[in-house]
């Protein structure tokens, strides 16, 4: 199970950091500093995540939305703080978090979809 794990870590970072850099590239962002904040933030929260989750419906009964639901809020909150307080062109910070997290996720549900 560890491999799946470990597998699941890697595919759905690189996945988040794929999709994520498209939405910014996509939302008109272009400051390279900015997109570096972006990767850096997405490192930071991303895995702790996905490992949180894998822990949760492995040792918990809880429904799988009462597991993602505050661990992806979490990843909004944290991630739309650190564009607020390091990035330079965020002019809605949180907003911006949300869209991307959203983006990424749904992204994510529709390829495992096709999987």
């Amino acid at each position: 199970m560890n491999g799946v794990i470990l597998a699941s870590l890697a595919i759905s970072l690189i996945l988040t950091l794929a999709l994520e850099s498209g939405f910014f590239f996509i939302a008109g962002k272009r400051n390279i500093k900015d997109w570096l904040l972006l990767v850096m933030v997405n490192i930071l929260t991303n895995p702790a995540v996905v490992l949180l989750y894998w822990l949760a419906v492995l040792y918990t009964d809880l429904h799988r939305a009462a597991i993602i639901v505050p661990l992806e809020l979490a990843a909004v909150f944290i991630e739309g703080r650190c564009y607020r307080k390091y990035g330079e062109n965020f002019k809605r910070p949180y907003l911006f978090s949300i869209a991307a997290n959203a983006f990424s996720f749904g992204s994510g549900v529709i390829i495992q979809h096709f999987i």
